[in-house]
């Protein structure tokens, strides 16, 4: 896992892709967006055959964490906007009846 690519292949990206993967789901939606286009693209440059394959496991596993921190980034996102736009909504309503 640790050891040199073979020659005429690049070596892998695995642990950083890994640790993009962690980092994006648990603070920062950026490193979760990079851990999932570079998994992506890595794991097809592995299938060709110009990347090393010993770091398929933790381009994968970092590709997935990518994934799902976006993916619950952006439902929380939505549902922070429908609640604002309930709350406002019954904020005004509220407003306009005089009860407040």
């Amino acid at each position: 896992m640790g050891g040199v690519a073979p020659q005429g292949v690049r070596p892998h990206r695995g642990r950083m892709i890994l640790a993009f993967g962690i980092v994006g789901f648990v603070c920062c939606i950026i490193f979760a967006t990079l851990a999932w286009v570079m998994g992506g693209n890595d794991l097809k440059e592995m299938a060709a055959g110009r990347m090393d394959r010993s770091g398929e496991g933790l381009t994968k596993a970092g590709k997935i964490l990518g994934m799902i921190a976006c993916i619950l980034a952006i439902v929380g996102i939505v549902i922070q906007i429908i609640v604002l736009l309930v709350g406002g909504g019954l904020f005004w309503a509220s407003a306009r009846s005089g009860a407040m």
